[in-house]
């Protein structure tokens, strides 16, 4: 198992990340001006509050707002991340950042903020909603190293939304490759897109090609309904859209789906 990543959860077993969307950053489309940075600050207080009083393990501060998603961000989304990610983190568990869609951006900003771990695209080459898309795992560690953040866990997403894969690798492949050859502290699977789930075959295959090396998460998709099948052979789950009204990935966050959410976990938990 990943040094790192034990470093942040411990022996915690199949741990839930819950995602704090925020809404749309200041430059996009969707920004809401008469509501202003302090608008963004306040509805991220209120849904994080209501995930923290049902325990997850740790939270996750993403742009999920800033629709439609680019490969690069700007000065001012990173810079107002970093602010509402600094007033709002909380301090008596792990939080991480994803800043959809540059690596960089979301290791920068983890990286000031003191987060414990990123969640990014960084292998491979995709044709996707924003057209092609090529990381770069390289640079993305060295850049690590650079900003001495070396204890920042990097979780890469190896099935990303809004995107298909160049190239006929298959999923073990690629996340045997994740681990070996990039780096990856925990291996994500995803669906095709936010709120939808992942094939569980594919979630299976890149279960067995990691092994015990790094954990293997569900990305997208996990429900209150699916996540005890999930959990029986992921190591945990990063859940956003079922926890908040009707499901639905851009709407307020809803203390009892989380509730339902969280009582399905600990059934597996209790089972296994």
């Amino acid at each position: 198992m990943s040094g790192r990543f034990e470093r942040v959860f411990g022996a915690k077993p199949k741990p839930v990340i819950a995602m704090v969307h925020l809404p749309p950053l200041p430059g996009t489309p969707l920004y809401d001006e008469k509501g202003s940075v302090k608008g963004l600050v306040d509805a991220v207080a209120r849904d994080l509050e209501i995930l923290l009083e049902q325990e997850v393990d740790a939270v996750m501060f993403c742009n999920e707002g800033d629709r439609p998603y680019s490969l690069k961000a700007d000065f001012e989304g990173v810079s107002v991340m970093t602010r509402v990610v600094t007033e709002m983190a909380p301090r008596d568990r792990p939080f991480g950042v994803d800043f959809l869609w540059d690596a960089r951006a979301a290791l920068a900003i983890a990286a000031a903020t003191g987060a414990s771990f990123i969640r990014e695209v960084t292998t491979g080459v995709y044709e996707s909603d924003m057209g092609l898309w090529n990381t770069d795992a390289a640079s993305l560690l060295r850049y690590r190293r650079q900003l001495g953040a070396e204890e920042v866990a990097i979780f890469m997403n190896v099935t990303p939304e809004f995107a298909s894969q160049i190239g006929n690798r298959s999923v073990s492949q690629v996340a045997r490759s994740a681990v070996v050859s990039s780096l990856a502290d925990a291996v994500l699977v995803s669906g095709p897109m936010a709120g939808a789930e992942p094939d569980l075959q594919s979630l299976r295959e890149a279960k067995d090609a990691v092994g015990g090396d790094v954990p293997v998460f569900v990305n997208t998709g996990a429900k209150s309904t699916n996540v005890e099948e999930f959990l029986r052979t992921a190591d945990g789950v990063i859940v956003g859209s079922d926890l908040k009204v009707d499901g639905y990935t851009w709407n307020p966050v809803d203390a009892q789906r989380v509730r339902q959410f969280m009582e399905a976990v600990e059934r597996e938990k209790a089972r296994t």
